[in-house]
């Protein structure tokens, strides 16, 4: 049972008051944005007069940002320390509000700024030294995205209708989450269990093959039953993408999509065609998954529990920590200086109370230490979870540490090669440093499945979305028949011809939220791709590698994600990383064979 949060030794718990002694410091920090966003008013129909006050606005709404950025992490994070209080929720919500105005009341900025002539805009970058900090900021949201932005007539339109731009997001949101009801099971020990969107992993997760194939269905039968209302949600979502793209002058919905990380629609395909040449590996690993489950009809619903019994394990937090240290040797000791000062200066929130949010997550701002939620349960996944937020929250000390704050924020494109490379560092370590074979199958195994829920999943995602905007805008309006008839088809290609399909996984799309925020998912499986070969370099080049890499975390948000990632020696305009990552796939499936016999 949770402890309640007074009973948590201090040491376990993260420096909150590093930010604010009390909370009535964020509070009087939130009313000072909003006289200071007041007061940015002034610049007004002003920015055009010349690059001084430009600079001096650019300055000020730093400003703002890091004001408004450290009172809203505090009021999430002490939010999230215990849901219960009153008090924090007041404060999150009061943070929220704050936000919303201070944008409100800003909100004139880009628009003007949008109408300074280019030539103009870049001469002044070139004469005033202190605007050079700004070039890529300038670069990226003015000069780049000219072309796309609309009169000052049209996006006061676009801005009035926002609020209903996410109303089949919302409408999914509230059927999926809030009115589906999937009925009850028996677990295993045959105790009546809720199956839900949370419980449900879970339960496919566990040895009894009953259990998993009642969650299974149970799940299914609920979108089945509304499967037309969810098809012509998604289907308007689409038609919606497609729609904004033409609006805003783009070709299709997938290059309106990539454009915001300045990549072609070639980094977006590259990653399907790649993965779809290396998919006879999944299968022979979905093959080798029937075989050590002793299945001669292995479902979907057998994915997700582990073909091998888990180790008994207990791993305290302390030697979670050492563990850590030594996985990432191959980092420096710069690097593992910084982590180990972390857990000594308590960046981490250990471990679960009562309210505290489940989970984990990495946070902070440009004004404080990175944070860490955690909820450390002494189990394997426990270290893997501490260094992968921990990956997130060095690429954060890094980039505020070597940036101004105008480049400090990374991309959500590169977001997660940090947290992925520290996990890949980790798999290696401890599979060099297996115990004995049977130990070492067991991790090689769990690396796999990482591979196959991230980089083969997230990719068939990918291809699904790609395949249903371009029908949309060939003419052909998506429906519940053309969603599952290609849904299935593209889940029968990558998992293989050991599974025995059956009509549930057609309509798997219709559970998936991501869809509802389109081609996004398709960053996961590159930022998967490229840690993978990064981690590689790495490991067989060493110190030249391992420096590169800390350039790319130092980068923070300073250039577009693909030239960042440069840095660190991998070119995700080109398959190579995504050979790289396949290559290490195929290595590890090789080694497990052959452990196994």
């Amino acid at each position: 049972m949770a402890k309640d949060r007074k009973d948590t030794p201090r040491e376990y718990t993260w420096n909150i008051e590093a930010m604010y002694e009390t909370s009535a410091g964020c509070e009087k920090e939130l009313q000072q944005c909003m006289e200071l966003a007041e007061k940015f008013k002034e610049y007004k129909d002003s920015l055009d007069n010349g690059p001084k006050t430009l600079l001096a606005a650019l300055k000020d709404r730093d400003t703002i940002i890091r004001k408004v950025s450290k009172a809203a992490n505090y009021a999430f994070l002490k939010k999230s320390e215990d849901n219960r209080v009153s008090e924090f929720q007041a404060l999150a919500d009061k943070a929220m509000m704050i936000i919303a105005r201070v944008t409100e009341t800003t909100s004139f900025f880009t628009p003007e700024l949008a109408e300074i002539p280019e030539e103009k805009l870049r001469s002044w970058i070139e004469t005033e030294p202190g605007l050079a900090v700004y070039a890529h900021f300038l670069d990226d949201e003015i000069l780049r995205k000219r072309p796309h932005i609309l009169s000052k007539e049209e996006e006061k339109l676009l801005a009035q209708l926002s609020e209903v731009a996410d109303a089949m997001d919302d409408a999914y949101s509230m059927l999926s989450d809030a009115d589906f009801k999937f009925g009850t099971i028996l677990d295993e020990k045959g105790e009546e269990v809720e199956v839900t969107h949370g419980s449900y992993i879970g339960l496919l997760s566990g040895k009894d093959r009953r259990v998993r194939k009642e969650a299974y269905e149970h799940m299914y039968a609920q979108y089945e039953a509304y499967r037309n209302t969810v098809a012509t949600l998604y289907s308007y979502s689409v038609k919606q993408d497609s729609a904004m793209a033409r609006i805003r002058k783009f070709d299709s919905a997938l290059e309106a999509a990539v454009f915001d990380d300045n990549v072609s629609a070639d980094v977006y395909n590259n990653l399907i065609d790649v993965v779809n040449v290396h998919l006879p590996a999944l299968h022979r690993y979905v093959a080798l998954r029937k075989k050590l489950l002793g299945l001669e009809d292995l479902a979907m619903y057998d994915m997700y529990v582990p073909v091998m019994d888990t180790p008994e394990e207990d791993i305290p937090y302390e030697t979670a920590q050492a563990i850590i240290d030594e996985a990432l040797t191959p980092l420096g000791e710069e690097y593992r200086q910084i982590v180990r000062d972390a857990f000594a200066n308590r960046w981490a929130d250990v471990y679960e109370n009562e309210g505290k949010t489940s989970g984990a997550f990495s946070g902070g701002c440009y004004d404080s230490i990175p944070y860490i939620l955690l909820n450390y349960n002494n189990k394997l996944d426990d270290v893997f979870t501490t260094i992968h937020e921990m990956g997130h929250s060095m690429q954060t000390w890094y980039s505020n540490h070597n940036q101004e704050p105008v480049n400090a924020e990374y991309p959500i494109f590169t977001a997660e090669v940090a947290s992925t490379v520290n996990e890949s560092l980790l798999y290696r370590h401890l599979i060099d440093n297996a115990k004995d074979d049977l130990q070492k199958a067991y991790l090689i195994n769990q690396y796999l499945d990482g591979f196959k829920g991230t980089l083969f999943r997230q990719t068939q995602f990918a291809e699904f979305e790609r395949d249903v905007h371009a029908a949309l805008e060939e003419g052909d309006m998506p429906t519940c028949e053309s969603l599952c008839e290609l849904y299935g088809r593209l889940n029968a290609k990558y998992y293989g011809p050991d599974v025995n399909y059956d009509d549930h996984i057609a309509i798997e799309w219709a559970r998936i939220p991501h869809f509802y925020s389109a081609f996004y998912v398709y960053k996961y499986a590159t930022g998967y791709s490229a840690a993978t070969a990064i981690s590689k370099k790495i490991l067989e080049e060493g110190q030249p590698a391992a420096e590169n890499y800390i350039r790319f975390l130092k980068s923070g948000g300073s250039d577009y994600p693909v030239e960042l990632l440069k840095l660190a020696g991998v070119d995700m305009s080109t398959p190579a990383p995504i050979e790289a990552a396949m290559a290490t796939f195929e290595e590890l499936l090789d080694e497990l064979e052959r452990l196994i016999g």
